[in-house]
């Protein structure tokens, strides 16, 4: 059966194999009971494992900022020379003459905390990658960095591997670290906080979007192939730290600068063709957020076929496929009919390029396994439905 060409709609049932949805699976996933109440609601029924996972990575404070959204909105973001705001994967200013600077800051904080090296570079990686998905050239990282005492070995282990992460990440892509700070705290002591920031330059008319539009258009994977690396990363960055989160490094992903540098140039190419509407970075969540946000954006449908994503391990399943945070990958929504464009530009940058699904008029966020259903949720809901929170303000004694 096509992609994205499903008759009526048809009830995800479980996989063999998956997991019962209990309390017990709902609050490994992180999701309150009041949480999972408003899931079931939304649906009309209970969850599939795959739905779950998928709820538990948008739903959770790195992806949905539920309790931080409501302050992030009294900030000031509107000005005649904004170019993009709050909602896309990077912010634009125009800076005169037709040239915009993009921008981003993110933090990799939990990851850093237990795997240094790996946390930090690939913190450096994913915002690189939400600069030039708006179409901009990176030029330049900054970073802003906070530990706990030197005194102590564990920090100074950390703070060993997080500058030489940012370094050799940034280094190898070609784009300079040119400025940071760093201030030593016992406050940081169990909980480094390791920020990193990208500075990109572009023509006004360049700038991309990422958004799903155009029904019938082929929704593209491309770059690196998806791995088991990173599973749940979103939920794990959303956790509080214990030390309990030595066991949690698969949770890190690991990343491939010099993969990075061939995508940031192809995805530049694909900007400028002309062949593409639409490129997000599959960054937190992976393929789940990419997908769910491009759609929300787009106001379309959108149907993805997992059985057609690249992957680097045998057996993985759509919960693994969905929520990889596997590196360096993005996820394209091109022209109908312009698919092999795509491809050849991938090729000639030695990615791979899968078509994995498309645009529909359905308002539907599905995903199948083949011919099977295995999720399914009502329009936009997965993302607009998410709760928010306003927890009382009170100081720490």
């Amino acid at each position: 059966m096509p992609v994205g060409h499903h008759e009526n709609t048809v009830t995800p049932m479980p996989r063999p194999g998956d997991p019962v949805i209990s309390p017990a699976l709902v609050a490994e996933h992180g999701l309150t009971q009041e949480e999972f109440d408003i899931l079931v609601n939304m649906l009309g029924r209970q969850p599939t494992f795959t739905e779950l996972g998928i709820v538990s990575a948008l739903w959770s404070e790195h992806c949905s900022y539920k309790h931080s959204r409501p302050l992030l909105r009294t900030l000031p973001t509107e000005a005649p020379y904004v170019l993009q705001g709050p909602g896309e994967n990077a912010g634009v200013i125009s800076i005169g003459d037709g040239i915009a600077v993009a921008f981003k800051i993110e933090s990799h904080n939990h990851p850093s905390a237990v795997e240094p090296y790996q946390g930090a570079a690939t913190g450096v990686g994913g915002i690189l990658r939400d600069v030039f998905t708006m179409g901009a050239r990176p030029i330049a990282m900054l970073n802003s960095l906070r530990f706990g005492s030197l005194e102590s070995p564990r920090v100074r282990y950390l703070l060993a591997g997080v500058v030489k992460g940012i370094g050799d990440y940034g280094n190898c892509v070609g784009i300079p670290t040119v400025a940071g700070e760093i201030v030593f705290d016992a406050a940081y002591e169990g909980n480094p906080l390791v920020n990193a920031m990208c500075v990109g330059v572009m023509k006004e008319h360049e700038l991309m979007r990422a958004s799903a539009k155009g029904v019938g258009n082929p929704i593209i994977a491309v770059g690196a192939r998806t791995g088991r690396d990173g599973i749940h990363g979103a939920s794990f960055a959303s956790e509080d730290l214990s030390d309990e989160n030595e066991a949690k490094r698969p949770r890190v992903q690991v990343g491939d600068p010099f993969t990075e540098k061939l995508l940031l140039e192809a995805s530049l190419e694909l900007i400028r063709s002309g062949h593409i509407v639409g490129i997000q970075d599959m960054g937190a969540a992976g393929l789940t957020s990419s997908s769910a946000e491009m759609a929300e954006r787009g106001d379309a449908g959108v149907t993805i076929d997992v059985s057609r994503v690249p992957v680097r391990e045998e057996g993985m399943t759509p919960y693994e496929i969905l929520l990889s945070e596997s590196q360096e990958r993005m996820l394209v929504v091109a022209r109908r009919g312009h698919e092999e464009d795509v491809r050849a530009i991938l090729h000639k940058w030695d990615l791979t390029a899968a078509v994995i699904g498309e645009v529909i008029a359905e308002p539907v966020y599905r995903v199948t396994e083949g011919d099977r259903v295995v999720a399914e949720f009502p329009g936009s809901r997965l993302v607009t439905d998410c709760p928010r929170y306003k927890p009382e303000a009170r100081a720490v004694a």
